[in-house]
């Protein structure tokens, strides 16, 4: 996760996730094949419910190692989201992604994503 967010200390990133899994958020993750003991990829994740859309799950943060990519942790982390979905009675997987990650556009369009709208932003 330090590669997805490197910006937070590890004080701060342990008090975001224990504040945010008292609104829900869950993490689930992903370890290396040959070595069950290195955890490789982790997805932060929540349900939630809309007018638009009903009942979904969101992925706030998808990530796996930088050496590891391209090896399919990812995409089964993103099978086990959406399988946990259907279980949840979700009808969809939601996520957002920063403008200039491109390599990560091409896997959502790869695992059959669309983009479905715009974010918008006001800094407070």
């Amino acid at each position: 996760m330090v590669q997805l967010r490197p910006h937070l200390t590890l004080g701060e990133f342990c008090t975001r996730v224990q504040r945010q899994q008292q609104q829900g958020y869950q993490l689930a993750y992903v370890v290396r094949q040959e070595d069950p003991s290195q955890v490789t990829g982790v997805a932060g994740f929540r349900m939630m419910e809309n007018l638009v859309n009903g009942r979904i799950l969101y992925v706030d943060d998808l990530v796996t190692a930088e050496g590891d990519r391209s090896q399919g942790y990812g995409a089964a982390l993103l099978h086990w989201l959406a399988d946990y979905a259907k279980a949840q009675d979700c009808v969809s997987l939601q996520l957002d992604s920063g403008v200039q990650r491109s390599l990560a556009h091409r896997f959502y369009f790869r695992h059959g994503m669309t983009i479905s709208g715009f974010h918008f932003q006001r800094s407070l």
